[in-house]
C-alpha cells in the first residue's frame, strides 16, 4: 500500500524552503517601515516589492533542485548525506539571516551569515553538478542573488554601522 502519491515528494521538497521564508517575512514586515526605511542604502538597492517574488522564485527552484537530487540518489541514504546535508545547512543559514538582520538589527552578523550561506550554497551546487545538472543549474540564480545580497548587506552595514 502506497502511503503518499508519487507527486508528494516533489511538492514537499519544492515547498519546504518557503517555510522559513514565510516565518521570516513576519519579522521583516514589522521592521521594514520603521527600522529598514531609516537606513542609508545604495542607489542600486532593489525596491522593497522586488524581494518577495524573487525569494519565492528562488525558494521554489532550489527546493525542486533538492527533490531532483533526492530522487536521483534514491532517497535519503548514504549517497545523499553530503549533497542534501549541504543543502540543509545552506537553507538553515538562509533562514537564520532574517532574524539576525531584521529581528536583532545585527547588520554585521547578517553579512557573516550571508557569506556563510553563499559558500555553503556554492558547495551544494558543486556537489549536485555530477548528480543532476538541472538541479545544479537551478541554484545558479540563487547564487547570483546571494552575491548581490551580500554586497547590499555590506553596503548597508558599512554605511550605517555608527547609527544607533
Amino acid at each position: 500500500m502506497e502511503l503518499a502519491p508519487a507527486w508528494a515528494p516533489a511538492v514537499g521538497f519544492t515547498l519546504l524552503p518557503h517555510a522559513g521564508g514565510l516565518l521570516g517575512s513576519k519579522i521583516t514586515k514589522k521592521e521594514i517601515s520603521v527600522w529598514y526605511e531609516s537606513l542609508q542604502k545604495p542607489s542600486w538597492c532593489p525596491p522593497n516589492w522586488v524581494f518577495a517574488p524573487v525569494w519565492g522564485t528562488l525558494y521554489t527552484s532550489m527546493g525542486y533542485g533538492s527533490y531532483l537530487v533526492w530522487k536521483e540518489l534514491g532517497g535519503f541514504n548514504e549517497k545523499s548525506v553530503v549533497p542534501l546535508g549541504l543543502y540543509a545547512g545552506q537553507l538553515a543559514l538562509n533562514w537564520a539571516w532574517t532574524p539576525i538582520f531584521f529581528g536583532a538589527h545585527k547588520m554585521g552578523w547578517g553579512l557573516v551569515t550571508l557569506l556563510l550561506t553563499t559558500g555553503t550554497a556554492a558547495a551544494t551546487t558543486a556537489s549536485w553538478y555530477n548528480i543532476n545538472k538541472t538541479a545544479a543549474y537551478l541554484m545558479a540564480p540563487y547564487l547570483a542573488w546571494l552575491t548581490m545580497a551580500s554586497a547590499l548587506n555590506y553596503r548597508i552595514w558599512n554605511d550605517n554601522r555608527n547609527k544607533k
